[in-house]
């Protein structure tokens, strides 16, 4: 496993599942990791090129979810289920792209 492919578990492992001030400080970290992962793999090829845009429109999501949970006037039932589908969405993004990035020498 390559150093961005282990740095983009590390961030998986690392995504909180309940709402609260320090989690979404944590997330909100994590997605701007996660970003800047996805802007080096962009740049590793042409086939990245392609197939990396689709993860930037899932970071967008995940960040207006995240700004969701943090409403003050939901409820804090509400703004859990809001945050666990902001981790959740990063969760699935993030392992789709483990699944396409492969260990960084895919040109097809």
């Amino acid at each position: 496993m390559d150093s961005k492919a282990t740095a983009l578990t590390a961030l998986f492992n690392r995504i909180p599942r309940r709402h609260s001030i320090e989690n979404v400080k944590d997330i909100n970290s994590i997605v701007t990791e996660y970003e800047s992962i996805l802007l080096n793999i962009e740049a590793i090829n042409t086939f990245y090129e392609k197939n990396i845009p689709v993860f930037f429109e899932d970071v967008d999501t995940i960040r207006a979810t995240i700004k969701k949970s943090t409403d003050n006037k939901a409820s804090k039932k509400s703004k859990d289920s809001i945050f666990d589908e902001a981790s959740g969405i990063l969760k699935d993004s993030i392992q789709s792209l483990l699944t396409i990035y492969d260990d960084g020498n895919r040109t097809d």
